[in-house]
This record gives C-alpha cells, structure tokens and sequence, in this order.
C-alpha cells in the first residue's frame, strides 16, 4: 500500500473505478442501468466497510498515478476531470465509512438501502419480468442477512434516525406483507418464479419486523450533538463535492444577506396572505392528471419559442404511483420524479404524480423543476456527455443520488429555470409568489445546512429557523431539519449551484457581447454532464 501503484491510462483507471463501485453499491448500480449485480445487496458490515476503505485507497493511488489529481489541477476534459471527480469521490466515500454518521451511524440509511433494492426491480420495465423477479429473490433472501449485520456496525444513533427507519419498517411490512404479494401473482411472470417471490416476501417482512423490535429496544440512542457532522466532513464535501473554493463562514454570511433580501421581496409580493390562494388553485379531481401534461407541453412551447435551449426527444407520460408501491410510498423516499436510468433508455420515463398537488406546485415544482426544462432535460444531456462521472453522478438511488458531486448543477439547473421560466413571462402571478417562497426555502436550507454541521445550530433550532425564515408549518419543518442532518453538504448544493450558473451565465454574456447566445450558452453547459456547477463555471471561463 505504501508504493505508488503503476502508471495506468485515464481509461483504465476510471473503468477499474467504475468496476468496482458498481460492485460495492449493486442498488445504485440497478438504478444506473448497470445490471450485473441485480442480485446483491452491498455489504456493510464492520469488514465489509474496511476492506472498501483499503480497496478505495487503493484506487486513489491508481487514478493518482493516471493523472496527477491530487491538487484539483484540471487540464483536459474530460478526462482529467474525471479523474480528479472520481477520486473526490472516493475521498468522501472513505470518510463516511470511516466516520460515525453514515453508515456506522444511521439506520435509515440501512432500512432504505434494502426496500429500494426490490423497488428497483420491480417499478420499471428494463428487462422481461421473471428476469427482474428471480434478481429480486435473491436480494430478498439476503435481506435478512443485510439487516443483521447493522447490529455489527451500527454503534448507536439518534432518535429521530431510528423514528425514520422505524418508520421504513412499516413500510417493509406493507410492501413485503401486502402489496407485492399481491401483485406478484398476476404480474405476468412464469408460477414459479412468481411463487419463488411471493416466498421471499415473507423472508424479507420477518427480517423488516425483527430489526424493527432491535431498533426500538436495543440499538443505543445518540447525544443529540450527532445530528451534526462534524465540521471537517462539511468542509470535505463542499470543497471536494461541490469544488466551492471559499470559506464556510463567508458561504454562511451570503446566504443569510441573500435570505434577508428574498424575505423582504416576499413579503412585498404579499406573503402569507397569498398563501391561502395558492393552496387552494388546483383542478378538478377529473382534470388533475391532465394537467400535468397539459403544463409540460406548455411550458416546451414557450421554452422553444424562447430559444431557451435545445429541448431533445425524451418522452416522458405522467401516471399515478404504480398499485403494488403505493400504499407504502408515503413512508418512503419515493420520489414522483425519479432520474431515468443512465444505461437502460427505455421508450418513455413514467412520471408518478402524487395524490394531489396545487396548479404552482404542478408548474414549477413538477414540471419546470423536474420533469421538464429541470432534471428530465438535464439528464438527457447527461447521459450524453463526454464525462463519466458526469453521465451518472446524478442519478437517484435509494436515499440520495449516486455521487454527492452531481448535486450542485443536476439542483442548481433545476432551480436556475424555475427563475427562467419567470423571467420569460411563463408563471402567474401566484406562481411568481409561490416561486419566491421556494427562494426563500431554499435558502432558508442552505443557512441550515452550514450551520448545523458547522456546531452552530441545533436539531431544534433549526426547526424552528424553518418555521420562523423559511415560512413553513411546523411538521416539514421538522421533517425537512431531520433529512438536513441526515445528509450534510445536500441541502446547499441547491442555492450554491443556481447561484453558480447566474454568475457564469452573466460572466458569459459580458464577455461575448452581442454574440452571446442563451441558447448555445445552455446547450454547453449541459453538454458537461451532472458535474459540480463551479467546476463547469471554471472549465468555461
């Protein structure tokens, strides 16, 4: 270990890397479109964690040796991009395995890692149905396996981590004990496939019910100081992760100044009386599925007209949550928009609605911010791009995306358009206002999210920050400081990459003059893939 490993090719460093990812994180491999591993669940037990720190060090010294990457230094793309993304990544990787709040520490992340491995499986059609069913079998029967060794590497935990996991047991038990079973039968798969499934079921909801009672009555509880992690792995992820190259403190103090300026623009705009008028537009129970398509074909339309950007062929069909995950879904991180698998490219991507949404929350929330202008167009151009960290990075696995660096362009594009889409004249008024509380959300989240993991702020503090500046009920308030110090560095990446692609957009514009062209300046920077928005901003300039 202590010698540089032999020099090797960019390409083969990074094929080597992506092996072995894919190997170590099967669930997010089926969510990317990689199948080779269908059949397996990661192994997170006290070695398993080990050995994956021994083995990523090791490939940090091979893409060291392909590339020189060690010091950010970024000279060819993509290759030495990628280089250097991929060995940020890992760096993080060995953090949270090393460290007490990831997987040593969370059991949510456990509980989530397990169901969505058959949710995986079974949403969509990337292969014939038996197919799918015997890989989900296997992942069934290692279920019990997978859970039992938690109780090996989970030291202890904080309450509301293990009420979330709990919760994710109830939904095992309505999944596994109901719902698939259920649907498993008339699914078209051959009987015994089907009876095979059905069987493993059972396995899997015992397993869930078991580790249920262990969470409740033996996993020890955690001081509250571990909401927050500490402040060297924020500092890591921001400035490897994101490749923010400033201080921490001086990201805080822009993010509360800029707060302060969208609450006052909020209220001008007639905050919270327009609160009410918002909730209450939304169409009528016949008209309700319609609507989202209705307003995604609008909303390309006026995009086009506009010569926003080059809106590509990715169909996309809005349906309800498919009848075997329903019922489970609201006790999950089931998401309406789910990013398509990078490799698979099936026909058309299905978009879930949920059960009801007002007419702001279907415009920008469902349409521009995911499935249109927002995520759906940024990954098409993803999957495209001459990147490979950048083709995946921001793809949607069982609790998060698959590489922490895809977060700031794949949500900071997501938000820059919802701005866009105003600037062009697309929302309402009420949409106007409803999209100035989600600047105010966002930001609200961003000063959450440095301050809690920098020692600065509580749990509880940070609740009712979101209550009191971020303008939101009690209950998501919570609910949204919980996912906060679940995922440190995640809810900054939001601001900090729209922020990013404003300032870059204008750096462009000046510089170009009368030559500038929105068009052509999105188009190219979509073209770099799911790649940290202030890299791209320094690969531009």
């Amino acid at each position: 270990m202590g010698q540089p490993a032999a020099r090797v090719t960019p390409a083969a460093a990074l094929d080597h890397f992506f092996d072995r990812c894919y190997q170590r994180r099967p669930v997010t491999a089926t969510f990317t479109g990689v199948h080779a591993h269908d059949h397996e669940l990661p192994d997170w037990s006290p070695a398993g964690l080990a050995g994956a720190v021994e083995e990523m060090r090791a490939l940090r010294q091979e893409l060291d040796a392909a590339g020189r990457v060690a010091d950010n230094l970024v000279r060819v793309f993509p290759d030495d991009v990628d280089l250097a993304l991929a060995d940020a990544f890992l760096e993080i990787q060995i953090a949270e395995h090393e460290g007490p709040h990831f997987y040593r520490g969370n059991p949510a992340l456990w509980t989530g890692e397990a169901i969505f491995s058959i949710v995986s499986l079974v949403t969509r059609d990337f292969a014939p149905i038996d197919e799918r069913l015997t890989a989900a079998v296997a992942r069934l029967r290692a279920i019990p396996a997978f859970l039992a060794s938690a109780h090996r590497t989970l030291g202890d935990a904080p309450d509301a981590w293990t009420a979330k996991a709990r919760q994710e047991c109830e939904a095992a038990e309505i999944l596994f004990g109901r719902s698939l079973p259920g649907w498993i039968p008339g699914s078209g798969a051959s009987p015994a496939v089907a009876r095979a499934a059905v069987a493993e079921c059972a396995t899997a909801r015992s397993a869930f019910a078991a580790f249920a009672v262990w969470l409740r009555d033996t996993l020890p509880r955690a001081d509250a100081s571990r909401y927050s992690a500490p402040t060297p792995m924020l500092e890591l992820l921001v400035r490897r992760g994101h490749w923010w190259p400033g201080s921490l403190s001086t990201l805080l103090e822009e993010a509360l100044a800029a707060l302060d300026d969208a609450t006052v623009r909020l209220v001008e705009m007639g905050w919270p009386e327009a609160q009410a008028q918002i909730a209450s537009r939304q169409a009528s129970p016949e008209a309700y599925l319609s609507s989202f398509a209705d307003t995604w074909t609008r909303a390309r339309e006026a995009a086009v007209s506009r010569d926003l950007l080059t809106w590509p062929d990715a169909p996309i069909r809005f349906v309800p949550i498919p009848a075997h995950t329903r019922e489970a879904a609201p006790l999950l991180y089931y998401l309406s928009y789910r990013s398509p698998a990078a490799f698979d490219r099936l026909p058309i991507h299905d978009y879930v609605v949920p059960p009801a949404a007002n007419d702001s929350a279907i415009t920008l929330n469902h349409v521009i911010h995911h499935g249109g202008i927002g995520h759906h167009v940024q990954n098409w151009n993803a999957y495209r791009s001459a990147s490979r960290i950048g083709q995946v990075a921001a793809i949607d696995a069982a609790s998060r995306i698959a590489m922490f660096s895809g977060g700031s362009l794949a949500e900071g594009w997501a938000c820059y358009v919802c701005d866009l889409m105003e600037e062009i004249g697309f929302l309402s008024p009420l949409d106007r206002v409803a999209q100035q509380h989600t600047r105010v959300r966002l930001l609200a989240r961003a000063v959450v999210d440095l301050s809690l993991h920098a020692g600065q702020m509580t749990l509880e503090a940070a609740a009712r920050f979101y209550e009191s500046r971020g303008m939101m009920p009690a209950a998501p308030a919570r609910a949204e400081a919980v996912k906060n110090s679940m995922f440190p560095g995640a809810a900054v990446m939001y601001w900090l990459g729209a922020r990013a692609i404003h300032d870059l957009c204008r750096t462009v514009a000046a510089r170009e003059g009368k030559a500038f062209s929105l068009k052509r300046f999105h188009d190219r920077l979509l073209s770099y893939g799911a790649i940290p928005a202030p890299l791209i901003a320094r690969l531009m300039s």
